[in-house]
């Protein structure tokens, strides 16, 4: 499902200083959806991650992090992007997130010492209450131990003992629900070959429950995709190329081929 048919900047917004002063903000096309899921590709600094955190700001998805993108201090600049941005829908959606690797990472992290918190909290209760009933002690403990129910439910016994790929897995089909626009920066980032497969799989599967996905990455692997459209925003204006004539493509290709040959030039 296409939900998102189009982002374009409005006419007479383009502005002085970063980021309309990157080369393919400066030159932004109007960007028309074509797939379901769509691929952003460049070198770092292109300016696909910004137009993709400017998206979410525009959109209001929330942020699998600590602040939504529009309250992100870190996206000041983003967020002038998107006051200039105008977004055309075939099915107006607020479903849906945004997710970095970077925001990834830091969530576990805040949930593993989360969890830690509620289990001293526990062992307190526990020492306090030692003497008076069960009854008591049930009541004392409920709401606490509930919350720690609450997130094994949704996220497992604990997020940090797994594997990154594992982790990612769970957090991701925690928060995904039908219908919904799924923006990703980078999401190749906690994951190995393998899990990049996996996730593969899981977008197919999700696809079948009306999602879309625009995902900026520079993996090869995510970028086989079937059907995916990418867009590279190397050699601006923003334009769609095929998986066989990306740079990443070629590149990678060639390394494997023959590594020896380029550790020799390195």
């Amino acid at each position: 499902m296409i939900h998102l048919r189009e982002v374009a900047l409005r006419s007479g917004t383009r502005r002085a200083g970063f980021p309309f002063n990157v080369p393919a903000v400066e030159t932004l096309p109007p960007l028309t959806f074509e797939s379901p899921v769509t691929f952003l590709v460049g070198e770092n600094g292109s300016g696909k991650s910004t137009v993709l955190e400017a998206l979410a700001i525009k959109t209001g998805l929330p942020a699998v992090a600590s602040a939504a993108p529009a309250q992100d201090p870190t996206l000041t600049a983003q967020g002038e992007l998107a006051e200039a941005l105008r977004l055309s829908w075939n099915r107006r959606t607020h479903r849906g997130f945004f997710l970095r690797a970077e925001d990834f990472f830091g969530f576990t992290k805040e949930l593993s010492r989360s969890r830690e918190v509620f289990q001293r909290e526990l062992a307190e209760i526990d020492e306090a209450y030692r003497d008076r009933s069960p009854l008591a002690q049930a009541l004392a403990r409920g709401p606490i131990a509930g919350s720690l129910g609450d997130m094994a439910r949704r996220y497992g016994d604990n997020l940090d003992a797994n594997s990154h790929g594992q982790s990612f897995f769970q957090l991701f089909r925690s928060r995904f629900v039908p219908g919904g626009l799924y923006l990703l920066d980078e999401p190749e980032a906690p994951l190995s070959p393998q899990s990049q497969l996996g996730l593969i799989a899981m977008l197919k599967e999700m696809l079948a429950a009306d999602a879309q996905f625009i995902i900026a990455t520079h993996s090869p692997i995510l970028l086989a995709f079937p059907g995916a459209q990418i867009l590279t925003f190397d050699d601006p204006p923003v334009h769609g190329v095929g998986f066989d004539d990306l740079e990443h493509v070629r590149l990678t290709r060639e390394f494997l081929q023959d590594p020896e040959r380029f550790l020799r030039r390195l």
